[in-house]
């Protein structure tokens, strides 16, 4: 286990819980903490409002179980203090997060809390809003005697700090992880043996930046541009990590790179410093500037709670843009209040398109010519990636619009002492121009197809002796042809699915859907085991409670590529 590797983890994971915020005030210049961040800061992710985190806790409580942490996080003997200090802490992290009262009062934490994640150059630094420093010390100090590992203390610029040293004492580079708390803000970040004092001083705002986010407007734009509220927004500036990469003085980054090479007596980044690399990789930076991330809506209670939020990849390339566009297709809508699926997956992809527009794609990778060494031979290795063969292997499928998967319900049972199932409502879907004709070109390849008499009119053919499962599973399936649509389909809600696909024209309106309701998934198999009376795994044990709906897509807007998420989480009853 990498102590290093620890330390990124428990810095991703505080960092991955900041990205959420409430409705209220808006993105503006007065957020004192914004006079502290670089404008040209790689990262950044901002609660400019208070965030409700005990309702949050309590709503997704039942969804997180300590069990099996111990051989998740083995410690032996030969482990580091190091890693027995990070595994100390997240365990007991984990185990008090059923219990959100417990969990912020060992933290400190107040029930309301505003946070951020930023980068100075290369560093990492991350702030949050304590109501009792007092049990955040007091939790490192736990950890410490646990542990075995010792902290120094520091004073930057008038701030007080706990270090702990991420590194061997022999080691040529020092790095500690530093802690500081001041007027009711935990700040977390690195410090190396590279760095300079004034670097410590701004990450633990005791000087400000020169040239600051507050002087910007680009929180504001990103919401404005993609819709999203105005007191969440996360980026990563791809721009000004390109920048830090092939300049020797840029912006902040590049600063401390230009240091560490001279001190280290080489720059391993040196090939990428050349004036043509510089403008060759700005420019592809240019055309994809930054990964935004923000809220569409959410909605948070102690019994509930729903996020809706999307990352876009941001880009100014049209071509690709359009191309990506192309090749969008139709995904089912099975939508139903009534009665939430299980599980479906939905692919649209216009099939026709697929060839065209990844060769339109392929030649704007080769444009220009890159005489940057290093992109030359990206370029070179694209000659071999020639997206003609696509054409020729999509041509049985020509016509089809996309495919779908939906797992409705299902019920196991117990037959002969084999599992069988009980219910089984699912559905899988091909939706083309011509349907009939992918049954006919499919014939020659699957020879039970020749024996089923398909007609276009919707009637359904019993397919059950081509699945070849034993009777006892007790599955039953049938085919037929919905309008545009290719169904094979098994139950009485799978039936009602099929039938609706008749409506369903096929317009292009998505790419990718993925949504799963994880209790009614589990729900089905724990209650069989434990009707066997056979004793329930852990693993499945801890997941029976799991109440949360996800539901994740992927599509292509002439904003970029987008990738949006959307959480449901019911506090347990039990």
């Amino acid at each position: 286990m990498n102590k290093m590797a620890i330390a990124a983890v428990v810095l991703a994971v505080g960092a991955g819980g900041y990205l959420l915020t409430q409705q209220g005030a808006s993105v503006g210049t007065s957020d004192p903490m914004l006079d502290y961040i670089p404008a040209d800061t790689l990262a950044f992710s901002g609660q400019l409002a208070p965030f409700p985190l005990k309702d949050y806790l309590y709503s997704i409580a039942g969804n997180y179980q300590a069990q099996g942490l111990d051989e998740l996080l083995q410690i032996d003997d030969s482990s580091s203090p190091q890693e027995r200090f990070f595994v100390s802490l997240y365990k007991q992290y984990m185990t008090l997060l059923p219990t959100p009262d417990a969990l912020l009062s060992t933290y400190g934490l107040a029930d309301s809390i505003k946070s951020y994640f930023y980068t100075l150059g290369a560093l990492p630094v991350m702030k949050t809003q304590l109501s009792n420093p007092a049990a955040f010390w007091l939790e490192l100090d736990r950890a410490e005697q646990e542990s075995g590992l010792v902290h120094t203390k520091g004073n930057a610029g008038g701030s007080e700090y706990r270090a702990y040293a991420l590194t061997d004492a022999d080691d040529k580079e020092q790095i500690n992880l530093i802690f500081a708390e001041k007027q009711g803000w935990l700040t977390v970040t690195l410090n190396t043996s590279v760095n300079d004092v004034a670097l410590l001083e701004t990450a633990l705002g005791e000087k400000k930046v020169d040239n600051p986010l507050s002087g910007t407007t680009m929180l504001q734009d990103i919401a404005s541009a993609h819709g999203f509220m105005q007191d969440s927004i996360s980026f990563i500036n791809h721009v000004e990590l390109v920048k830090g990469l092939t300049t020797t003085d840029g912006n902040m980054l590049a600063k401390q790179i230009s240091k560490m090479a001279e001190i280290q007596g080489e720059d391993p980044l040196a090939e990428f410093k050349t004036p043509t690399c510089q403008t060759e990789f700005a420019a592809i930076a240019a055309n994809w500037p930054r990964t935004v991330m923000g809220l569409n809506s959410y909605s948070i209670s102690r019994a509930e709670s729903t996020i809706d939020a999307a990352v876009v990849v941001e880009s100014n390339n049209q071509v690709i843009l359009s191309a990506l566009n192309k090749m969008r297709g139709f995904i089912p809508s099975f939508s139903n209040n009534d009665h939430e699926n299980i599980l479906s997956l939905g692919l649209g992809m216009d099939v026709n398109q697929l060839a065209p527009a990844l060769n339109e794609i392929w030649k704007d990778l080769q444009t220009p010519s890159y005489q940057c060494e290093a992109l030359a031979q990206l370029q070179g290795e694209l000659d071999d990636l020639n997206p003609a063969m696509v054409g020729m292997m999509t041509g049985m499928a020509n016509g089809v619009k996309g495919m779908s998967v939906t797992l409705a319900d299902y019920k196991l049972a117990e037959t002969n002492g084999e599992p069988s199932f009980e219910k089984l409502d699912a559905l899988i879907s091909i939706s083309a121009e011509k349907p009939m004709m992918l049954i006919d070109m499919a014939k020659p390849f699957f020879p039970p197809l020749a024996s089923v008499d398909l007609k276009d009119n919707g009637d359904p053919v019993d397919i059950t002796p081509m699945l070849m499962l034993p009777p006892e599973y007790g599955v039953s399936a049938k085919m037929a042809i919905k309008g545009n649509h290719l169904v094979v389909y098994t139950g009485d809600r799978g039936t009602e699915l099929a039938d609706g696909l008749y409506k369903q024209t096929l317009d292009a309106n998505g790419f990718f859907d993925f949504a799963v309701d994880y209790q009614k998934m589990f729900m089905p198999l724990v209650d069989m085991i434990e009707m066997s009376g056979e004793p329930m795994p852990a693993e499945l044990s801890a997941l029976k409670d799991y109440d949360m709906r996800l539901n994740m897509s992927v599509d292509f807007t002439e904003k970029g590529i987008v990738i949006g998420s959307k959480v449901n989480s019911k506090a347990s009853t039990k």
